[in-house]
């Protein structure tokens, strides 16, 4: 039993050693019983500096209150990913992001364990990422006025209630008011974004583009805001994405990803045109429009509590809600036939255009990836294609399952050649598609179908028999 016991410590020991992740483990008494190399290493530490000491004689600049781990004792509750500043043994600031959690046997607490991310080095890693910014933009002045690589001509469309949109953003460009927009993934909000800038009064000044889920949250804000010297160790004068974009367009997207705190943060910059770096007390006049842009609807984002109402209610002076391509059928053969001409020169190929049955699967598809999956499967079939005519073979692999897999079998193979047979066949797939883009509506159906709504009523009683 004990030889299990110490091969079980042995093999535990071994794991949280391999761990590419700072492990500080402490007993009831606050007392280190297991460190390991990266967190030494975070911590500017040697492993026996620590080991078998208690916390506060490593790292004395640390307090009860103060120390995450020694909280979590105290408390028997669980910190996740809390910042902590202290000095190490020999007098060197270190910053750290901690998730801690307590050690319970049975019901009674016995120590805890901290998994620590090295704070600066991510710090530093948000400089080079505004450094990187900053020479984007001074290159771009240097070559061209131009700041965006699309314009509102770019949306292409023959569908009215989408050219209506376009025009509204055309007229709203001129307005320094700040715009939210919304639309599902690959409905082109970021080309829509930079047309409004282009338009606008702003267009000779810079435009940046911040997706706020690709940045961790800990530093979202010193890439937003920017940071003053000495606010973590080695960090400099530094400007943040607003002041960068003084003058100009900053465009947030997915804000629903935001941390709620950064989001009043953002609020008080929408209100005062004033930000303030991390760790300044110095507040920094800005002249930004800020355009935000999100792939859920900004209803489930409020109830969800992703979304304070106020910021809400602030970037809603303008609203954009781009239709997804199955709301805008009229466009999909329009853009398949834009892609196939870019596509022919590019390839040096002359596809003509799609076959018929093929027609009616991109019509009928529903496109859950909108205008991008639209072009990267054009793209696609275009790459494979061997013949005049893009045709049902072409298809990606995984459209085509889905395709099998949602009905069973070819939908737009014939049955057979019996004439009724397959007027009955394409009567039902139309029925059937215009009550689910009304939402079951017979009314709307019926005028989608173009038919009255008794008819409508009557066709739908007899696919039931």
């Amino acid at each position: 039993m004990v030889q299990l016991m110490a091969l079980t410590q042995e093999v535990l020991t071994a794991i949280l050693k391999s761990i590419d992740e700072g492990i500080h483990v402490v007993n009831i008494e606050g007392k280190t019983i297991f460190y390991n190399e990266v967190a030494a290493k975070h911590d500017g530490m040697d492993v026996k500096e620590v080991q078998g000491k208690h916390l506060i004689d490593a790292f004395p600049s640390l307090t009860e209150e103060s120390s995450t781990l020694l909280k979590v004792i105290k408390t028997g509750k669980p910190i996740y990913n809390q910042t902590q500043v202290y000095l190490n043994l020999h007098g060197t600031r270190i910053d750290t992001i901690n998730t801690t959690l307590p050690i319970f046997l049975g019901e009674d607490i016995i120590g805890a364990v901290e998994i620590a991310k090295d704070y600066s080095r991510m710090k530093l890693l948000a400089e080079r990422l505004l450094d990187l910014q900053k020479g984007v933009n001074k290159s771009r002045k240097k070559k061209t006025s131009k700041q965006v690589n699309y314009t509102l001509n770019d949306l292409m469309t023959v569908t009215p209630e989408f050219s209506s949109l376009i025009n509204e953003a055309r007229k709203l460009a001129k307005s320094d008011s700040p715009i939210l927009v919304y639309g599902e993934s690959g409905t082109g909000k970021e080309l829509f974004v930079q047309g409004i800038h282009h338009e606008s009064l702003r267009s000779s000044g810079a435009f940046i583009a911040q997706n706020c889920a690709a940045i961790p949250e800990t530093l979202l804000e010193s890439i937003l805001f920017g940071t003053a010297k000495g606010s973590y160790t080695g960090a400099i004068e530094r400007k943040g994405l607003f002041e960068l974009a003084d003058g100009g367009t900053l465009f947030l997207d997915e804000l629903h990803t935001m941390p709620i705190e950064l989001q009043a943060k953002l609020l008080r910059v929408l209100e005062d045109g004033m930000v303030r770096r991390v760790g300044s007390s110095q507040n920094i006049s800005v002249d930004v429009r800020v355009i935000a842009a999100m792939n859920v609807h900004p209803s489930m984002a409020l109830k969800e509590q992703k979304l304070r109402s106020d910021l809400y209610y602030r970037l809603n002076v303008f609203t954009f809600a781009l239709l997804p391509l199955r709301e805008r059928q009229e466009d999909i053969l329009y853009l398949t036939n834009k892609f196939i001409h870019e596509l022919n020169i590019k390839l040096k190929k002359d596809i003509q255009g799609l076959e018929k049955k093929l027609e009616h699967f991109f019509v009928s598809y529903q496109w859950p990836g909108n205008v991008r999956e639209l072009k990267h499967t054009v793209e696609y079939m275009m790459n494979v294609c061997e013949v005049r005519k893009l045709r049902f073979e072409d298809l990606p692999i995984m459209l085509r399952q889905q395709l099998v897999q949602s009905k069973g079998k070819n939908p737009t193979q014939p049955e057979g050649l019996s004439l009724r047979k397959n007027l009955e066949a394409v009567e039902k797939m139309l029925i059937t598609d215009a009550l689910e883009q009304s939402d079951g509506n017979i009314n709307q159906a019926a005028k989608l179908l173009e038919i009255p709504r008794q008819t409508l009523q009557y066709k739908i009683k007899k696919m039931k028999e």
